[in-house]
């Protein structure tokens, strides 16, 4: 059988196929709970959260316009739940260090990268994803590992075009930085 797109389904639910909406919720579940995830940064929290976004778009899938794609719409309901959860939470976070004292090239960044293994490659870019805010978390999330375009992000997000390119471009920067730092924070510890 031909994989059908979401508005197929879509359809089919507001026929009050109720079966068609499972087939939205398998195929949206992983980044619905991952938007939450990154937000939320507890997996209870994200797996309740995850459940009550689908509850909240199958009760307003009447008013979904199909102006953009389901899926930007229902991560748009995700991420604006996951935020209004940690406003009530009032979450402390942390945010990396914007003082750095030395520059480096992306050239030597990448050369130093290069002669680390996946492993510790891992173990630093988790180290530096744990350190961003939930809004920063979440734009990479998107716009790395989920590849959705800077229109997308934005449609989900609530900012503008630009200013998501803008955060995106000073996260890059900053994420290059703390890359840098933490690879010299393991040599010395190496050394020791």
């Amino acid at each position: 059988m031909m994989d059908q797109g979401d508005n197929f389904y879509i359809d089919k639910v507001l026929k009050n196929d109720l079966n068609a909406y499972s087939v939205l919720v398998d195929r949206h579940k992983d980044m619905v709970y991952s938007i939450a995830l990154k937000i939320l940064k507890n997996r209870e929290d994200a797996e309740e959260l995850a459940q009550d976004v689908f509850m909240k778009a199958y009760q307003s899938l009447k008013s979904f316009k199909r102006e953009s794609k389901f899926s930007t719409w229902l991560y748009r309901i995700a991420y604006n739940s996951a935020i209004s959860k940690t406003r009530k939470k009032q979450f402390i976070t942390t945010d990396l260090d914007y003082n750095i004292v030395e520059n480096y090239s992306i050239d030597e960044i990448k050369e130093d990268v290069e002669r680390l293994s996946d492993d510790e490659q891992k173990k630093i870019v988790n180290t530096i994803l744990e350190k961003l805010n939930p809004e920063e978390s979440i734009l990479i999330t998107l716009f790395y590992f989920s590849e959705k375009t800077t229109e997308d992000i934005s449609i989900i997000t609530g900012l503008s075009q630009s200013n998501v390119k803008v955060r995106l471009h000073r996260l890059r920067k900053r994420l290059l930085t703390e890359v840098q730092s933490q690879i010299q924070k393991s040599n010395k510890e190496i050394f020791r």
